[in-house]
């Protein structure tokens, strides 16, 4: 009887452990996703994370005849991408991010945490090599 109730001890443990690697460790996704950087900053009352919202164009609607802006809301957890993020506010940027399932208080009040700044440009401005004609 003994032997059975650590066998199923270790059992629950082993599987409390795969359960927590996969809820908070586990990538559930990768991608890059572009915008404006409407705000960054640092916050929490024990934790301090970084934390921003992005601005994408175009607009979606969660419910029918409804307009809503497009926000990508992260978390940062590498001090570099911080301060280069804390240096683009109000620049259009391409973020690399990993989703993961679920939110840890260290971590960052999302599950998009931003891994990489791919690009930070000034908006609206271009090189001239986009448009459409040119004499």
């Amino acid at each position: 009887m003994k032997k059975i109730a650590w066998i199923s001890g270790f059992i629950l443990i082993v599987l409390l452990g795969v359960f927590f690697w996969w809820k908070f460790y586990f990538v559930f996704g990768e991608g890059v996703k572009a915008g404006s950087l409407n705000y960054f900053v640092k916050k929490g009352v024990i934790f301090k994370t970084y934390e921003g919202r992005v601005v994408q164009e175009g607009f979606q609607s969660p419910t029918a005849g409804g307009l809503q802006s497009n926000e990508f809301r992260f978390s940062v957890i590498n001090d570099e991408v911080a301060l280069e993020l804390e240096r683009s506010s109000g620049k259009h940027v391409e973020l690399r991010y990993k989703e993961y399932n679920g939110i840890l208080p260290w971590r960052g009040t999302s599950n998009f945490v931003v891994t990489e700044v791919l690009s930070a440009n000034e908006s609206g401005k271009t090189d001239g090599s986009a448009l459409p004609y040119t004499q």
